[in-house]
Formats: structure tokens, sequence, C-alpha cells
């Protein structure tokens, strides 16, 4: 699978210099967010390209002209062809815009997304505006990243870590792909091209069994059932999967 990554600069290559040609054998684009809602238009209806994103922290035009054909993923996980990818976007609140937050925040946002990353049995890309703290974010504070993003990657170990917002001019340093733990992180600034290999697919999309139990004892605990055995637990779940009981 191919999949375009944009983020935070409307390529020309794309955009002024379009021919459908360069996006051959592109199955989806991931946008990462702080581009222009048209740009994203363009490339959705010309390219007759699925494009999924999360808002960046100067994405207020969405709000009144959001990107026609494209899907938003903020705070949800969704599947394309077997890839489930989860989506967080805006950066840390520096001067308390719309799309920016606090720590404390965004440990909120990730919460409210446990039950559905459990439904999915984990997650393959994380699609972020906003880099992880100590890892291609930068010192000041509307570039700082989020010290949550390295706990989620941490506990999910999905494959790809997929940010903006770190321009490449802005730093000596800059670095396309690099990796935290076993997760493959990818700067999208501009455009990137992330080929996964079909050999992925072949294999068991679910977190481990120590992460699914762990998950399971965490959802346990707030329904109150937190004494009974993993069993009945997991019983219990798999009504809540279904929506029998809440």
């Amino acid at each position: 699978m191919k999949i375009l990554v944009i983020a935070d600069y409307e390529s020309p290559y794309l955009w002024d210099y379009f021919e459908k040609s360069k996006l051959e054998g592109i199955d989806l684009i991931l946008s990462a967010g702080d581009l222009n809602s048209a740009y994203l238009e363009f490339l959705a209806t010309c390219a007759s390209i699925p494009v999924m994103y999360v808002h960046g922290n100067h994405d207020h035009s969405y709000d009144s002209k959001p990107p026609l054909g494209c899907q938003c993923i903020d705070d949800d996980v969704v599947e394309f062809k077997g890839l489930r990818i989860l989506g967080l976007g805006g950066s840390m609140c520096y001067n308390y815009g719309k799309y920016q937050y606090s720590e404390k925040q965004m440990r909120a946002r990730i919460k409210k997304l446990r039950m559905k990353l459990w439904r999915k049995g984990g997650v393959d890309i994380i699609l972020t505006h906003a880099p992880i703290r100590g890892f291609h974010d930068q010192e000041d504070l509307p570039h700082l990243g989020f010290e949550c993003f390295g706990s989620l990657v941490e506990k999910y170990h999905p494959k790809y870590f997929i940010h903006g917002h770190v321009h490449k001019n802005y730093s000596r340093d800059f670095k396309r792909e690099d990796l935290y733990k076993d997760t493959i992180v990818v700067n999208g600034y501009e455009r990137y091209i992330l080929e996964i290999p079909d050999s992925y697919f072949e294999k068991e999309q679910k977190v481990s069994n120590s992460a699914e139990e762990m998950e399971v004892q965490e959802v346990a605990i707030e329904a109150g059932e937190q004494h009974k055995p993993l069993e009945e637990k997991l019983k219990i779940n798999s009504f809540v999967k279904v929506g029998i009981t809440k």
C-alpha cells in the first residue's frame, strides 16, 4: 500500500504543477494539518484518492470551510483496507487557539479513544499534527511535543506515527523518518510517500495478549467488575462491544 503524507506546506509539485500520473499507485492521502482546505479538496477531486486529515493549530478556516470530499479523523479510529488509523490533531496550547491543547487535555482525548482502540484490536498508524515530546519537537512552547503521545506509542506499538508541525527549515537536524522504540516516526512536511509492504497485512493486526488483558482490566475497573475472574470480564466487555450493556 502507498500512502501520500502531506502537512504544513502546499506542495507546488502537486498543486501548481499537478499531473495525475504523479500520484499513480497512491491508495490514500493523509494530511497532518495546517494546509489550505482548497488544497485537500483539489487532491481529493483531481486525484480521485481518499483523503483523511486532522487539524493543525492554524486550521481555523476549516470551521467555516472544511475540505469537501475529505474525511476528518480527529478523535477517532478508522479503518482503511485493513489499516487502523487513529487521528489526534492540534498542538500544544500557547495562545488558547481552538486547536491547541494542554498536556492534560490531550491525555483526556486519548482516554476517550480507549474503547475504540480496544474494539479495533489496536492501531497501525497514529496521525497527529504535533510530534512526541522530546522527539522531533522544538524547545519553544508552540512546537513542543506531547508526552502522552510517547505513552500512547509505547502502549499500542503502532507501526507508524505520522506528524507535521515541525517544518523542514526549522532545524538543520530535520529528520524525515526516525525510530521511536519499535515505531517508525514520519514527519509529513510538504509531501512524503510511505510504502507499507504487503507482508505487513499478512500478520495478525492485534495488540499482544498482555496489552489486551490490561485494557480489559481498566474497563472492568470502570464498570465496577475488578474483582471478577478475567473470563467474566471478557464476557462483560464483549457485551459492551455490541452495545448490550454500557
